[in-house]
């Protein structure tokens, strides 16, 4: 070998060397960058966030934005699925303790729900440890996961965790449990629970402010408080800004001024309302000094001390979501993505609708109603466990465009709608606010022969460029058992054919962009901009058949909750004689005499025929949403 040979040999060598060199190295290096942000993002850390009140400059917002906890969600969501479930924050419900996991929850995951007992508040590992099985799991947004635990046994704490099953339970207090990040448990009866962007501003869902209901609120009263950390104990940075719209359970705010130029900064940051004690209510300009207070360092001063306790900040779960940034990991995992794209022209008529328990009802309502011309479907989920997420993944493998929405709050349909409302503003012309149970009808147009497909597309369309029309209302004809003891195998629209004299109530389909500031709601019909109204249809043209009375193993489950805010429930001896409930029925869930024939005025076959001349399968007679015989 020639000493040039030589020469070329060993520098080939020198740069493979050095090349695997900085190989291992950088596999090195980026190892121990993704174990030092595991350890961070764990709550096992002795070391904790110690309350401050920085003077905040725009620089600050930075820390604000969506990107600050990018890389801790990215972990969490599944790049070290072995890690321990983090419990950020705990809502306690009548019924059972939801549970805000900032993990990614696997649909294969076997959880178990962790409570602790103390028995000697002297001894710190003197605890009692109790395992009881979850009850349900679900995606909630892009942050977080939500769990459903039973609640506590008796003299249990409702400082609720979870592992997976099989893996050792640790007494957390024998490691000093009480300095883990939130122990919180959030009380349902007055929390701030859901905030959604919208333009310069961002509307805050909020319980327990007890405001009159189906009126406008005065908004002066109120603040939104934007920042990281936990703002109800005032740890970690704040921005307050100026609510401009307040009505029942909903707050608009203004967002802050330094991030209003780039608001996709908000996506993701929490916010809670700061709302003025009883003592201060009428003094508007100590409200309005409550912005200087909240980002000043003088807080500790016994003057502010004492101003800051009359504008309490209101524990609060929210973090903003931007209708625009959708990643949707259930769709995903149907490969189906039903986004909008910017110059995608938007869908002419949309449903919107809040359920529990009801996927059985699904496939008839949508089935139908696609038929009638609705394009696009909402569907808020309220806690439902029947296989619901199931169902709707059928319908959209057949092309029917459906969403659903995780709403875990409970009796908040008002808010829920004014929700849904933001949410299909961007997608939609037109939303109709109505129940799986109400079924749309053209009695003209059957009258006249004509097959209704697409009729009610065709109905709001002529109503989109309107300069005065931004809400069209139909009235419901209530129908009853109407002699049948069980479910009709063929569906509601053909097995119930007897109803009340006449109508009750009415539902409304909607313009999502010429809606009142407030949101304002009572389920049936919005308020709308000043300058827009709405138009009665005759029921001639159109009604809705509401299926609202039905058999009695059906009807049974509306004594479990109502979903309406300002509606009480069935057990609650009140409103006895409102047409929300059935006349002469109790506060117990007995099945009264000859349930079967009553509210049976008026025989109507109208819908039935209509149904059967347009879907049944001509060899069979059957309907497509009609289930097999077992």
């Amino acid at each position: 070998m020639n000493s040039e040979q030589r020469w070329k040999r060993k520098r080939s060598y020198r740069a493979y060397s050095r090349a695997q060199y900085l190989s291992v190295r950088s596999v090195i290096l980026c190892s121990c960058f993704l174990v030092f942000l595991l350890f961070l993002s764990t709550d096992r850390l002795p070391i904790r966030t110690v309350s401050f009140k920085p003077v905040l400059g725009v620089s600050t917002l930075s820390l604000l934005s969506r990107n600050s906890v990018s890389v801790q969600d990215s972990i969490n969501r599944g790049l070290f699925h072995f890690w321990p479930l983090r419990v950020d924050e705990r809502v306690l419900f009548p019924d059972h303790v939801l549970l805000m996991v900032s993990n990614r929850i696997q649909r294969t995951d076997a959880l178990d729900c962790v409570y602790y007992k103390v028995l000697n508040a002297s001894a710190s590992d003197d605890v009692r440890v109790q395992v009881r099985p979850l009850v349900s799991t679900d995606e909630y947004d892009e942050f977080r996961w939500i769990a459903r635990c039973p609640l506590p046994p008796t003299n249990y704490s409702a400082t609720v965790d979870l592992r997976r099953r099989g893996d050792a339970v640790v007494v957390a207090e024998k490691h000093g449990w009480s300095l883990r990040d939130n122990r919180t448990v959030h009380s349902w009866e007055r929390m701030a629970y859901a905030a959604v962007l919208d333009g310069n501003t961002t509307v805050v869902f909020v319980k327990g402010l007890n405001l009159r209901p189906h009126r406008v609120s005065d908004h002066r009263f109120f603040r939104c408080q934007f920042g990281l950390g936990n703002l109800e104990k005032d740890e970690g940075f704040a921005l307050v800004t100026e609510a401009v719209a307040a009505a029942q359970e909903v707050v608009r705010c203004l967002l802050p001024r330094s991030i209003r130029k780039n608001p996709e900064k908000a996506h993701g940051i929490r916010v809670t309302i700061v709302k003025a004690n009883n003592r201060v209510q009428g003094d508007h300009n100590a409200m309005n000094s409550v912005v200087r207070i909240r980002n000043h360092r003088s807080l500790g001063q016994r003057r502010n001390r004492r101003m800051y306790r009359d504008y309490v900040p209101i524990p609060s779960v929210a973090r903003i979501h931007n209708p625009r940034v959708r990643r949707t990991y259930e769709q995903k995992s149907n490969q189906r993505t039903y986004e909008q794209k910017s110059n995608q022209k938007k869908y002419e008529l949309c449903a919107c609708t809040m359920l529990w328990n009801q996927a059985s009802s699904l496939r008839e309502w949508i089935t139908y109603h696609a038929w009638l011309g609705v394009e696009r479907w909402f569907i808020y989920d309220n806690n439902s466990d029947d296989g619901i997420q199931e169902a709707i993944e059928e319908l959209n493998l057949q092309d029917y465009n459906v969403s659903r929405h995780n709403w875990p709050w409970i009796k908040t349909q008002e808010a829920g709608f004014s929700h849904c409302a933001l949410r299909a503003r961007n997608e939609c012309r037109w939303v109709g606010f109505f129940d799986v149970d109400e079924f749309f009808y053209f009695p003209r147009d059957h009258r006249h022969g004509l097959s209704g497909q697409n009729s009610l597309r065709t109905l709001v369309a002529n109503f989109s460029s309107s300069e005065t029309i931004a809400e069209i209302r139909t009235s419901c004809h209530s129908f009853g058992p109407s002699g049948l003891s069980s479910h009709p195998l063929q569906g509601v629209t053909v097995g119930y054919t007897c109803r009340l004299q006449s109508p009750e109530r009415h539902k409304s389909i909607v313009r999502p962009d010429l809606l009142n500031t407030t949101l304002l709601n009572v389920v049936h019909h919005f308020r709308l901009r000043e300058g827009y109204r709405y138009l009665n249809l005759p029921e001639s043209a159109a009604i809705i058949n509401h299926y609202k009375y039905q058999v009695w193993e059906t009807f049974q489950a509306k004594f479990f909750r109502r979903v309406a805010t300002y509606v009480v429930d069935w057990q609650e001896n009140q409103n006895t004689g409102s047409k929300d409930r059935a006349p002469g029925l109790g506060t117990e869930a007995i099945e009264p005499p000859n349930w079967r024939l009553k509210f049976c005025e008026v025989w109507d076959t109208g819908l039935r025929d209509l149904v059967l001349a347009n879907f049944a399968d001509p060899a069979t007679g059957s309907l497509p949403w009609e289930r097999p015989h077992l």
